[in-house]
């Protein structure tokens, strides 16, 4: 069944939007109040693109949440569960959000890009208001807004060529979440060692709006001898690698879901002395014992579509869990999904199953990443 859904001027359109069009974009998803690229076509080529060359995406519904003044980083501190030591401009750092029950509300990249200027680099969630209405609570003195970024990403093997042919041979000693400015052809950018796939590369934070086609042209022609091409972040590499997708892992309905349970507890600083957002509910989560896990699963039978909501996880007819996402996975040849299930089903459980379009799939447990 196809559905047409019209592009209405309540949703924004990215800054790559006519070029994206322009280059054959064929399904749009809305993310974060704005239209991205899902699929040019043909999402195995697409696929095949990040995997063996490099591919271009358009993600600037990776939006940015500004936070300055002086005191910005008060705020950032108290906002986030991770204990962030010395804050260093042009170091990123991958920073859970949780609110006061604990539950996870948002997994951003933290920027800092002076001493009392940061920016969230947000998954699908509406941190901006979330930020304003802490620090008026708290009557702290900053500025919260969305900033002139848009952010560009070349993923895969052949990224790190591309880059270099870009910007030149420093791009190669940028460490991961490190970012830097650079200007390509008097284009004001951000470059940032990241991206929302494991095979490497880099996200072009474009700072001025106007100019987005012309950025999209130049990489689009710069990256032709590295074999690039459109496409946007898959289902497919995503649950291979095992990276986690906020807005499909983490909000079953009535179910959302802690950083114990998603595997960040490391990023959960208990033991700091200063208070911040969830403290008290993550402290009593776990004395209380963490009740659920993130894991993988294999789900057996002939290749799936993906699933459309989280699918129930039976046990002997009792739910003990849910899979948020499965794929046909082509380098492993088989059904491979993500999602949470209870502790007390043990890794070598062999009576799992899901009721997937009318019929019965057994699954096992699988360790993340698959890849």
């Amino acid at each position: 069944m196809t559905f047409h859904i019209s592009l209405g001027a309540s949703i924004r359109k990215s800054v790559f939007f006519d070029a994206t069009v322009a280059d054959g974009a064929k399904s749009f998803t809305v993310y974060n109040h704005m239209y991205m690229p899902a699929h040019f076509g043909d999402p195995a080529s697409e696929y095949e693109k990040l995997i063996h060359d490099v591919a271009m995406w358009d993600v600037a519904a990776q939006r940015q949440v500004e936070i300055a003044g002086p005191d910005a980083e008060t705020l950032v501190r108290y906002l986030t569960t991770r204990d962030l030591g010395q804050v260093i401009p042009g170091v990123g750092r991958y920073v859970p959000l949780c609110n006061y029950e604990g539950s996870l509300i948002n997994d951003p990249v933290l920027l800092p890009i002076e001493a009392d200027r940061f920016w969230f680099s947000i998954a699908d969630s509406d941190i901006e208001l979330w930020s304003q209405a802490i620090a008026r609570e708290k009557g702290l003195d900053v500025r919260i807004s969305e900033p002139d970024a848009s952010p560009l990403a070349i993923q895969g093997p052949k990224a790190f060529r591309l880059a270099e042919a870009l910007f030149g041979s420093w791009t190669r000693d940028l460490r991961y979440f490190h970012f830097r400015e650079a200007k390509l052809d008097g284009i004001p950018l951000l470059v940032a060692r990241s991206g929302w796939s494991k095979q490497g590369g880099f996200e072009l934070y474009l700072l001025d709006h106007t100019r987005g086609t012309e950025l999209y042209a130049k990489v689009k022609e710069a990256g032709r001898p590295f074999g690039i091409g459109p496409g946007a972040p898959g289902d497919q590499e995503r649950i291979e690698s095992g990276l986690l997708s906020y807005g499909t892992d983490c909000r079953h309905l009535n179910h959302p879901a802690n950083p114990f349970e998603l595997g960040l507890g490391k990023l959960v600083g208990l033991d700091r002395a200063d208070d911040f957002v969830g403290k008290r509910a993550l402290r009593r989560i776990l004395a209380d014992g963490v009740k659920r896990r993130r894991t993988g699963f294999i789900v057996e039978g002939p290749a799936v579509t993906a699933n459309q909501e989280a699918i129930p996880i039976l046990s002997l007819g009792q739910e003990v869990g849910y899979i948020s996402e499965m794929v046909w996975s082509t380098r492993l040849t088989q059904n491979i999904a993500t999602g949470i299930i209870g502790n007390q089903v043990e890794d070598e459980a062999s009576d799992l199953a899901i009721m997937f379009n009318g019929e019965v799939r057994s699954l096992t447990i699988a360790a993340l990443p698959f890849i």
